[in-house]
């Protein structure tokens, strides 16, 4: 399984970055339903997209939290 995060969106793609620093366009009627910047998305070796909800969140926290320090919240 392979895994990939949507950078942002471009009109009708999603840019989507790999662990490697690879970009992926792909087209928006391809994502999971309510796919959104940021989340992470998990490919399954038959092509099906899935977002990755556990690890979307845990980014999520990661950052926020590196926020916090860096603005001395």
């Amino acid at each position: 399984m392979r895994k990939m995060t949507i950078d942002r969106f471009d009109g009708i793609y999603a840019i989507c970055e790999d662990k490697d620093k690879n970009f992926f366009a792909i087209e928006l009627g391809e994502l999971p339903q309510g796919a959104k910047a940021g989340d992470v998305l998990l490919i399954t070796d038959d092509g099906t997209l899935e977002i990755d909800r556990e690890e979307t969140e845990r980014r999520r926290r990661r950052i926020q939290e590196k926020q916090s320090k860096l603005l001395g919240l």
